[in-house]
């Protein structure tokens, strides 16, 4: 953030695994839209960051498949920035979203059954604009050195107990924070903004580090609420 108080760029850090990851960005993007703000999409991996955690123990029936499953997304996004740059991460990020959220799904299907199927990712691939052959990345584990590095960069600047997402603005000097953590998105523009104003304002003052409560609404998405969008 300059003198001026304007936001030149943000490092949205992503798990495609993650929906509320995946809600924060559709805001941020019609923010950054709004504002001109030049976002970066940049990896986090829940599997890595709760490494450590007795996953039985801390979290409820199927986490630990489900950040493995994001993990080999990940991977993938990795190979295909290797090649093509962090700019393609806007529209990889976008087609893994769409795939994963935007679907309504059977009665009694595991929505978690598709995700990171090599047919799951030939298809977000392809609707990214990007060979289907970057499929194969998910099984190369040499890639996990890049997811550790961005994992490791997150928390680096808001410490460990977090999720995602975490986004920093204007970096390195800016500061850096996990959230929001959103059902929805706002419905105007105006309250779009409002809402970026408010995290700004608290994510300034370093003394401050949390504002929490834990009754949610409902994801408004339509693999959870059964209403194509």
């Amino acid at each position: 953030m300059n003198e001026t108080g304007t936001v030149n760029r943000i490092e949205f850090f992503w798990d495609p695994i993650c929906p509320f990851a995946w809600m924060a960005s559709l805001w941020l993007r019609r923010v950054a839209a709004l504002r001109d703000i030049d976002v970066e999409w940049r990896f986090i991996n829940l599997s890595i960051l709760n490494e450590e955690r007795d996953y039985e123990a801390e979290f409820p029936e199927g986490y630990r498949e489900g950040h493995n499953r994001g993990r080999r997304m990940l991977r993938v996004a990795a190979a295909v920035r290797n090649d093509h740059g962090a700019d393609a991460m806007g529209p990889l990020y976008e087609a893994f979203g769409r795939s994963i959220w935007h679907r309504v799904p059977e009665p009694g299907e595991d929505l978690r059954s598709h995700v990171s199927t090599p047919e799951h990712l030939c298809v977000v691939l392809e609707a990214a604009g990007y060979d289907s052959s970057y499929a194969a990345a998910a099984d190369d584990a040499s890639l996990d050195d890049i997811l550790r590095a961005g994992t490791e960069d997150a928390v680096g600047r808001t410490g460990r107990d977090v999720g995602t997402p975490i986004l920093s603005i204007d970096p390195p000097d800016g500061p850096s924070f996990f959230g929001p953590v959103i059902s929805s998105v706002p419905e105007t523009d105006e309250e779009c903004l409002e809402l970026f104003d408010a995290a700004l304002t608290l994510a300034r003052f370093s003394t401050f580090s949390e504002l929490k409560r834990s009754d949610r609404l409902q994801l408004d998405l339509p693999v959870v609420t059964g209403r194509p969008d």
